[in-house]
């Protein structure tokens, strides 16, 4: 198998996302080639190279300089369909960034699959289709993943693969090695809606705006809250981590208090009562969804906390800065 620092990587598909991409690899000064495959009667060069440029400017805008790497200028090549054969037949990673429509999906990778060489990574970017489906537009489901970059995808660390029962473990290794290499954290999860970010988000998100639809706080005081509370809690300790530090008993008896005042959604899993009373309380009890050496948890405490410490310090700015926003107008009052 080809050695992490040299694997070719093409993506497909010209627009935000992949633009994302190609400046992610071409920051950490990797070689990468952009292909627009949009089918049209229109003459795509134009668009083809307003998407180089912005590709350009964004990586001139950081200084130019490679993240990682030798320090040589990256190259990035950015071409239509037919001059993508090539280099899809050289490639060993393929991130597919079309729109999510399943027929183009389809075409999409059905000529992918029929481009690249048997080894290649098939890797598709997409939030709303399981691997498991996107497996079958493929002559060997083994070697197909999803790949999931957070926008802007040049910025944000973070990159969820998405695995079934059917994809190849050493396809896996070889993508993680090579987002570990640009700079990447891939996180690898199984064949699930949301995959782990959006299904989290999407329950704050309707959680905060619930806040706001019922009167509860303005919008400005909600996303403070998040900047200056929720969030930096989140970036140090990850939620699971966070419940073993305060305690799983701690979180059970809150989320009895909500359901009991705000409904179901606030309810507990099994898990929270199994570890609670099979005493995994968190680091009270050496053990929870971690485990802690008892000799260890005075350090690994105070390590948390130093992280804090420099967060905090860093954001304190922007988190004693305005709203940049207007508050919204309250709807005026029903008339009797």
């Amino acid at each position: 198998m080809t050695d992490t620092e040299h694997l070719r990587v093409v993506i497909v598909g010209a627009g935000r996302m992949g633009q994302g991409i190609a400046l992610a690899f071409l920051a950490a000064g990797r070689d990468v080639t952009l292909a627009d495959v949009k089918e049209t009667d229109e003459d795509r060069a134009p668009y083809r190279k307003a998407a180089e440029r912005k590709v350009l400017d964004r990586l001139a805008a950081r200084n130019g300089q490679p993240a990682h790497g030798s320090g040589r200028t990256p190259r990035l090549t950015v071409c239509g369909r037919a001059a993508a054969a090539a280099p899809l037949a050289g490639a060993d990673v393929v991130f597919e960034a079309v729109p999510e429509v399943l027929e183009i999906k389809r075409s999409v990778l059905s000529w992918v699959d029929a481009a690249v060489a048997g080894t290649a990574v098939i890797a598709s970017t997409t939030s709303t289709f399981l691997v498991t489906d996107l497996a079958e537009l493929v002559g060997d489901g083994s070697r197909v993943v999803n790949a999931h970059w957070l926008n802007p995808a040049d910025l944000m660390p973070l990159v969820e693969i998405s695995r079934s029962a059917r994809t190849d473990p050493g396809q896996v290794a070889r993508l993680t090695a090579l987002l570990r290499h640009i700079g990447k954290v891939p996180v690898v999860c199984g064949p699930t809606a949301g995959y782990i970010v959006p299904r989290l988000q999407a329950l704050v998100m309707n959680e905060a705006a619930r806040m706001v639809e019922e009167g509860v706080a303005s919008a400005a005081d909600i996303d403070q809250a998040v900047r200056a509370g929720l969030g930096p809690r989140f970036s140090v300790l990850g939620p699971l981590e966070f419940i073993d530090w305060g305690g799983g008993d701690i979180l059970y008896y809150a989320s009895r208090y909500l359901t009991a005042e705000l409904g179901d959604r606030f309810r507990a899993p099994a898990v929270v009562e199994e570890n609670m009373t099979a005493g995994r309380r968190g680091l009270r009890d050496g053990t929870g969804f971690y485990h802690y050496a008892p000799g260890d948890v005075p350090a690994y405490q105070a390590g948390r906390i130093r992280e804090f410490e420099e967060l905090l310090r860093l954001r304190a700015p922007g988190l004693r800065a305005a709203a940049a926003f207007p508050e919204r107008p309250a709807p005026p009052p029903e008339q009797d």
